[in-house]
């Protein structure tokens, strides 16, 4: 028999907000909710047990779906107002966007459809060649006479996969102990800067930049409408801009941890940001997130700078 006080516990009802939309094992829940597979399996046994899912048997495992039509008239009408609350979740479009991924890479049914190497390409190639060359070869094709500037610049990652590629590459960053790792990491350099300021008041030029990039830095910001308008800024007309960061989410538990100031950006928060600033032709789309990622999932903005680009960057 239904228990209606089932629907009270947020986990409960993200389950059900997800099986409702598609059939899914406890391992394809774990992954998309990003929880414990004893807390999984716990509230799908009390879900099932009371009604609310439909089981059957796949293999070695059970599938699980939530089917409201097949429920009473009720707890049918209960469903329906704890979903259009729910909907309003950052925690609930969390889940979709990891649902999505599942379900636009085939699922976890791949192995069983591919044979032979296909089902092991990826692992064998990365054993082979590793992960970095598909990387560098991107990377080569951005114009060798670019100055790049990457704005958050931490231990230097991104700096060191720039320089080879481009005329010239700044790096800024607000940590001493940040800038002293990416000093060392690009000390065979000689085409880096490194400068110590704050995102929201650049060292660098007008227009001096033909693109800049800011990964995982602006959650970090007091504020980000000065620091989008600094990188607005330094851009040269056309200069490209690229923004990742965390998508709006609700655990102030990780912001803490991480020491950030935000829970992350709405996409159209974002992008009213970016065109506040000063940049144009701004979009942004969610970033599939990857395997055993255990932050927030994270969106990715672009824009460019107004005015034409020069014609030797074209």
């Amino acid at each position: 028999m239904l228990r209606m006080d089932n629907l009270a516990d947020p986990t409960r009802l993200r389950l059900l907000r997800i099986l409702e939309q598609h059939e899914l094992g406890v391992a394809e829940l774990v992954e998309i909710l990003q929880l414990p597979q004893s807390t999984v399996s716990r509230h799908l046994k009390v879900l099932t047990d009371q009604g609310w899912l439909a089981s059957r048997p796949r293999g070695t495992m059970n599938l699980y779906r939530m089917t409201p039509d097949e429920l009473e008239p009720s707890a049918r009408e209960l469903w329906e107002l704890a979903r259009r609350e729910i909907d309003e979740w950052a925690t609930g479009r969390q889940d979709e966007l990891r649902l999505d991924h599942h379900l636009r890479n085939g699922g976890h049914h791949a192995e069983e459809f591919f044979a032979g190497a296909a089902a092991h390409w990826d692992r064998l190639r990365r054993e082979q060649y590793g992960d970095r060359y598909s990387l560098v070869g991107l990377l080569a094709l951005l114009p060798e006479e670019a100055v790049v500037a990457d704005l958050g610049c931490g231990t230097g990652a991104v700096l060191a996969d720039l320089a080879p590629n481009v005329a010239r590459v700044i790096g800024v960053d607000s940590s001493e102990e940040m800038l002293k790792a990416a000093r060392q990491r690009t000390r065979e350099t000689d085409n880096v800067e490194l400068h110590r300021a704050p995102l929201e008041s650049l060292p660098i030029q007008d227009g001096e930049c033909d693109a800049a990039t800011m990964f995982l830095a602006l959650s970090y910001v007091d504020e980000p409408s000065r620091a989008l308008g600094e990188m607005a800024r330094v851009l040269r007309p056309g200069g490209q801009a690229v923004v990742v960061d965390l998508m709006s989410h609700d655990r102030d538990d990780f912001r803490v941890e991480m020491g950030q100031r935000h829970l992350g950006f709405a996409a159209a928060d974002l992008e009213s940001l970016a065109e506040e600033a000063g940049l144009v032709s701004v979009a942004s789309r969610p970033l599939a997130p990857e395997p055993e990622v255990q932050g927030p999932a994270l969106v990715m903005l672009t824009g460019r700078q107004a005015g034409e680009a020069i014609e030797e960057m074209t």
